[in-house]
């Protein structure tokens, strides 16, 4: 018998499956399509958008396993976004900050604008989410969309966050990414004011459904 389910199914994250959450975001980067001709480093979205939820909070971190034990799509999250910014600069940054060192000046690339990412974590403390504590990042290769695995993997994560005790959840989207909008409309997310959003749309909703 195999350990591995025989067709897609959501599983807990195991450290073994960081290669394909590194695939995964990069194939998914770039308004959910792929990245790699934007940012040349293919390991930097990740370093940024999915290997520290993984690391800091393992057990909020589910994948879509697709039967062969490869993962294919991810949810991640942090149940309390001021705890998980103050890991991350005192856990995570410290263990990046020698391939990504800190932006002298204005970024003027794409790459540089997410090195710049790297180092703010503090942007993700909007005053107007306070009372939606949780946030998340869900990516799901193109081979598996569609098929309903999307809402799998959210509900997975939503079941959990509410273990926790944990009341609401928030996003930051790409305003342009439109099918991205979508799937969050129908999972119940509504729109979260927030005064200055720059190019992000907030999503939020409670964690019970």
């Amino acid at each position: 018998m195999s350990d591995h389910p025989r067709r897609p199914a959501v599983r807990p994250y195991r450290p073994a499956d960081r290669a394909a959450l590194y695939d995964i975001c990069v194939r998914t980067g770039e308004l959910g399509g792929d990245s790699r001709q934007t940012y040349p480093d293919h390991d930097l979205l990740p370093t940024i958008f999915a290997a520290p939820y993984a690391v800091l909070e393992p057990d909020l971190a589910f994948v879509l396993d697709d039967g062969t034990g490869r993962a294919v799509g991810y949810v991640l999250a942090t149940a309390d976004t001021p705890t998980f910014v103050r890991r991350f600069r005192d856990e995570w940054l410290p263990t990046v900050t020698d391939r990504y060192p800190p932006p002298t000046g204005e970024p003027a690339t794409p790459s540089e604008v997410m090195v710049h990412l790297l180092h703010t974590p503090e942007r993700l403390l909007l005053p107007e989410l306070a009372d939606h504590p949780a946030h998340l990042h869900i990516d799901l290769l193109p081979s598996h969309q569609r098929a309903g695995h999307g809402r799998q993997l959210m509900h997975t994560l939503l079941d959990a966050l509410a273990a926790k005790g944990v009341p609401k959840v928030h996003l930051g989207m790409v305003t342009a990414n439109t099918a991205a909008r979508a799937f969050y409309d129908r999972l119940g997310f509504h729109p979260l004011p927030v005064s200055d959003p720059g190019p992000l749309t907030y999503l939020g909703r409670p964690t019970t459904r």
